[in-house]
């Protein structure tokens, strides 16, 4: 049972230990500010490869999965690095994050999403850095975790041929936050995101240029509810940084100010293409029999995509490990992959040079 409960917590999240920093972690470090610019909307072939420092520099890095370490703000952080067959030193890859949930860590998250074996058969590295925290979460606010962001895409550059116009992040519940939070903070160097069973509205959100977002939710997700706030599912979920409290027992003003990060999906999405410059419009195609795309009026360059999934849980649709707990998440759809979808997103989005 012990064995369950902790898959059960591997994919949720614990939103409101997000509001500052923990007790072992040093002071904030400071992010690069970023200026605002603006482009014209651009073919993606159009836009060249932008090689990094490590194009050339390192020819012999090892392909396939490896455990690494990275100092950042004080403290030292974990990340898998996982490098395709397509990395020869000197072509410039794409680059994805992938950001895990609360509790469940990197490595448990790996197992949700593939995203490794699948960067191997597309041909970009991933990223699955871990938040080392007790219980696993990162933090929304302040710059300790964006900083860490910052230095791992520097690393990584310094020591693989990236090519920094095509580096995406994408994350699962908490990582699905995080990577909204990394498309506010990051745009110079997020090219596009895609956040699965987590999207929030984060405070004095201004990106310094229009990010394009696929987003995917399940109208049955039991624990961040499709329509906003925390699903019945969240409510015996212990509260971090207190003594036996629950979320469920949470007081009038965290309840209200949960709604306020979390009011549901579309809200969350239309806010994104606001944000983007785009108009009111929206339009639903169903792309499969419990698959709805919800498209937004927006210029190419700035896309903002929902995938509504029909009954759907707390899920990275397509997902095998998902499906073998399908009892305790929820319903994992088949009929799309995140994976597939995300990438076809991301290969028409690259930042614009």
């Amino acid at each position: 049972m012990m064995h369950r409960l902790t898959l059960v917590a591997a994919g949720l999240l614990l939103l409101v230990a997000c509001s500052g920093d923990d007790g072992g972690d040093a002071a904030d470090t400071s992010v690069p500010e970023t200026t605002t610019t603006t482009s014209a909307p651009l073919d993606p072939a159009d836009v060249p490869a932008a090689p990094s420092a490590g194009c050339g520099a390192t020819p012999e890095v090892p392909t396939g999965e490896t455990q690494e370490a990275l100092s950042s703000g004080g403290r030292e952080w974990a990340y898998a690095r996982h490098v395709p067959p397509a990395h020869d030193g000197t072509t410039p890859l794409p680059l994805v994050l992938d950001l895990h949930g609360l509790i469940e860590g990197g490595p448990i998250h790996a197992l949700h999403t593939e995203m490794g074996a699948f960067g191997d058969e597309q041909g970009f590295v991933t990223l699955t850095p871990d938040s080392g925290r007790e219980p696993a979460q990162w933090k929304l606010t302040g710059d300790r975790d964006v900083a860490f962001m910052v230095d791992l895409l520097d690393d990584v550059e310094a020591d693989l041929c990236i090519d920094t116009n095509r580096e995406y992040s994408t994350g699962l519940s908490m990582g699905g936050l995080m990577t909204t939070v990394l498309s506010c903070r990051l745009a110079d160097r997020i090219a596009a995101a895609a956040p699965v069973a987590g999207i929030a509205i984060p405070e004095d959100c201004t990106p310094s240029r229009p990010v394009p977002a696929v987003i995917f939710h399940g109208t049955g997700d039991p624990i961040l509810a499709y329509d906003g706030g925390l699903g019945a599912g969240a409510a015996s979920l212990p509260l971090p940084g207190s003594s036996g409290e629950t979320l469920g027992d949470m007081d009038e003003a965290e309840s209200s100010a949960m709604n306020e990060l979390l009011p549901g999906a579309e809200a969350s999405a239309a806010a994104w293409a606001e944000r983007n410059d785009c108009g009111s419009g929206v339009t639903e195609e169903a792309v499969a029999d419990d698959v709805d795309l919800l498209t937004y009026d927006c210029p190419p360059d700035a896309t903002v995509e929902l995938y509504r999934v029909d009954g759907g849980g707390h899920t990275w649709p397509g997902s095998a490990f998902d499906q073998a707990i399908g009892d305790i998440v929820g319903t994992v759809t088949t009929s799309i992959s995140a994976n597939e979808v995300m990438w076809a997103f991301f290969q028409d989005h690259p930042l614009p040079a």
